[in-house]
């Protein structure tokens, strides 16, 4: 009679103690990771940027450059610099609605939740069980213990839980580098935003080309239909030949046919820029304008060291090269054992009475791991590891480079475009005073119709020639703002302690986690831009 519930106590003991063991580990493995104090040994290799010897000031200048260095930086909305009301709309229009930037947007808002994937692999894996079965078997079956019953069903309930601590810090660093590539990603929106400005400004300059190019063979056009009447008029008083006639006539043509190219070339840069405001061509139209005015400002003057900290480009690709550096802390890692532990416990019964004592089993333990032999796969993955950190190393040299090739080249161009456009604007002014005095000398008989036409297209070809210099210059002019980073700096990259998109209790308001570094994606509505016919900014 006392045997029986020394055999209760004993099993309530051992149950209980299985209970406080399971609750106790899940505490230990949800506390332990966020602690610093956990021991885990990084094997990664220190890293700090590579540090360039760069010259103390560029080579080339600009007159949109301050003569001296200054300690400002370029205005982020630096396109107001042109001054033009419509250029300022169609920028607006592009950053609020432009598929290919709010893409860019979504690549980094998924990096922030492949930086919690990761995250994940080294806190606690909980999870519950559940099965249910019912089985009979055969009553001619072979062995078959007497007495034994033919149908019998189970019903088992419990839980599991696995950690690893990650003691050589894979999972860590892991976790880092998916941390560097989502900072990479956010430089890489910095990238496009830039890009797209500087993209809608140049091809916005461009059409205002093509528009004063069209007014140009429109006024040319009606001059030269005014000649042909003055030579057709001499030509029915035998004053000038069929040969005087045919020359106008092939000059007026011509120049129709120009004006036709130009006016072709124009409906495609425009079409160009409905797509990048998010508009059907056939919705969007931009009035034209007959003159070309190159802007007047000034910017900054930045010392080539600061370039690395104003070019989103050279900032991707430094994240991408301390990603890299935490590959090779997790190939590293490969070399050590790994430590996991495991837990279990539940209830299993025929369905009544489940949870009780009688019913109740659990299991616990830890298993380490280590390959002995893989012929070579782990050194190889390691070697491949600096391999590629090298190989960023090497590429972060070459945007650098790039950066200051972008730099000097657009310091040079509008330098040297705008002696140009000062030249060009005086053989503009002496061809039209030619074609004045050709034309009277013509209407008295004293020049031929060969001198006059001479006369007429050089006069058109220097006034084409001064637009297409503007136009390279104020598109120089713009390639020169994007060199510099058009505003862009560092620090508008996000923190690392800012990537984690939501909390790990959190399971409320994960629609998109809250913008940093100003990217924001339209989670809630994305397809409020799903109306090609008209902008999405008025």
């Amino acid at each position: 009679m006392t045997g029986e519930p020394l055999r209760s106590r004993a099993e309530m003991s051992r149950t209980s103690r299985a209970a406080v063991l399971y609750a106790s580990f899940v505490l230990l493995a949800l506390t332990l990771p966020a602690c610093n104090w956990f021991p885990a040994v990084d094997l990664s290799p220190p890293y700090e940027a590579p540090q360039y010897v760069v010259p103390a000031s560029w080579h080339g200048s600009s007159p949109f450059v301050e003569a001296m260095p200054a300690d400002g930086e370029l205005r982020p909305d630096w396109w107001k610099l042109y001054n033009d009301p419509v250029l300022d709309r169609l920028i607006e229009q592009a950053l609020a609605a432009n598929p290919d930037l709010q893409a860019a947007a979504e690549r980094f808002v998924q990096a922030r939740y492949v930086m919690m994937k990761a995250r994940a692999q080294y806190l606690p894996q909980v999870g519950l069980e559940f099965g249910a079965s019912q089985n009979r078997q055969s009553f001619e079956r072979l062995f078959r213990p007497e007495n034994s019953p033919l149908q019998q069903g189970t019903v088992e309930l419990g839980g599991i839980a696995s950690w690893e601590p990650d003691f050589w810090s894979a999972l860590r660093n892991a976790t880092r580098a998916e941390i560097y590539r989502a900072e990479e990603r956010a430089a890489d929106y910095g990238l496009a935003r830039l890009s797209l400005q500087a993209e809608i400004a140049s091809d916005y300059f461009t059409l205002r080309g093509y528009d004063a190019q069209v007014a140009i063979y429109n006024q040319s056009i009606t001059l030269y239909k005014q000649s042909l009447n003055l030579v057709q008029t001499q030509f029915a008083g035998k004053i000038a030949s069929a040969l005087d006639v045919a020359r106008v006539e092939s000059l007026l043509f011509s120049t129709e046919t120009k004006l036709a190219q130009i006016q072709g070339q124009r409906q495609v840069i425009e079409q160009a820029i409905a797509i990048l405001l998010n508009m059907a061509p056939a919705s969007f139209k931009l009035e034209p304008i007959d003159e070309l005015r190159v802007a007047t400002f000034t910017i900054p003057q930045t010392i080539p060291s600061t370039l690395l900290e104003r070019r989103p480009d050279i900032a991707s690709m430094e994240r991408r090269m301390a990603e890299a550096n935490r590959v090779i802390g997790i190939a590293r890692a490969a070399f050590f054992p790994n430590v996991s532990f495991r837990l279990g416990g539940g209830y299993e019964g025929d369905g009544f009475d489940l949870i009780k004592l009688a019913n109740s089993f659990w299991s616990y333990g830890a298993a380490v791991s280590m390959p002995v032999f893989q012929g070579g796969y782990r050194r190889a993955q390691l070697q491949q590891s600096w391999s590629a950190y090298r190989e960023t190393e090497d590429l972060y040299r070459s945007t650098v480079l790039n950066a200051f090739r972008e730099v000097e080249n657009n310091l040079s161009l509008t330098n040297r475009l705008t002696v140009a456009v000062n030249r060009q604007d005086a053989a503009v002014g002496a061809t039209f005073k030619s074609q004045n005095l050709t034309t009277e000398l013509y209407r008295g008989g004293l020049a031929s119709s060969l001198e006059l036409i001479f006369a007429q297209l050089s006069t058109l070809t220097a006034r084409i020639d001064i637009v297409v210099i503007k136009a390279d210059l104020l598109r120089a002019s713009v390639a020169l703002i994007r060199a510099l980073g058009g505003g862009w700096n560092r620090r508008q990259l996000p923190k690392d302690e800012q990537i984690q998109p939501f909390d790990t209790f959190q399971y409320t308001n994960l629609a998109k986690p809250l913008p940093v570094g100003g990217i924001d994606v339209n989670a809630g509505n994305n397809r409020v831009n799903n109306d090609l016919t008209k902008p999405s900014v008025p």
